[in-house]
């Protein structure tokens, strides 16, 4: 695994010894930076929820974002992306916060222009995205949201008043974009 693109090009990044962490591959994060630098997405200011290694918002920081949130439940989880921060040089423009997806989006404050969330189940975390329109952590027009989930199954036409406006589908992996 390793960041694609921007200024940390090349740099190898390390996952968490963990079984319940499946990266997101080099292939896919391609194929969704392509998509939403097609979109004109604006990188100010991301959000990785479900963040296992961070190469999400790792790529997105590499690309010129100038700040990442990341979330993530397993305490071995934030460790490697702390210490992708630190071999990226990204750590001054990310903070990274332990903790269930649903209890931290009611510690973050401001409104993210990227949302990159990859959960274990996309169809177990529904409740959970629906609710960052109602947090006020994105706004339709405002917002980006890409979801990642299994290929055999659809994201839901809308995600907390954020509409579906593409799905990229690669191998076992497929990508539902939300504006």
């Amino acid at each position: 695994m390793r960041v694609i693109a921007g200024r940390a090009k090349g740099h190898r990044l390390t996952g968490p010894p963990s079984r319940g962490t499946r990266p997101t591959s080099d292939l896919v994060r391609g194929a969704v930076f392509s998509a939403l630098e097609s979109m004109g997405a604006d990188l100010t200011r991301v959000l990785d929820l479900y963040a296992g290694s961070g190469a999400l918002g790792v790529e997105a920081l590499s690309r010129g974002a100038e700040w990442c949130d990341f979330v993530e439940k397993d305490g071995r989880a934030c460790a490697s992306i702390r210490e992708n921060l630190a071999k990226t040089g990204f750590e001054e423009r990310a903070k990274v916060h332990r903790g269930p997806a649903e209890r931290v989006l009611q510690r973050l404050n401001g409104l993210y222009t990227l949302v990159l969330a990859d959960p274990p189940y996309a169809h177990e975390a529904t409740p959970t995205l629906d609710r960052l329109a109602e947090s006020g952590l994105s706004e339709a027009g405002s917002t980006i949201l890409v979801v990642e989930h299994s290929s055999r199954e659809e994201g839901p036409d809308l995600l907390g008043g954020l509409s579906q406006v593409k799905t990229l589908r690669h191998g076992d992996s497929a990508v539902s974009i939300y504006r």
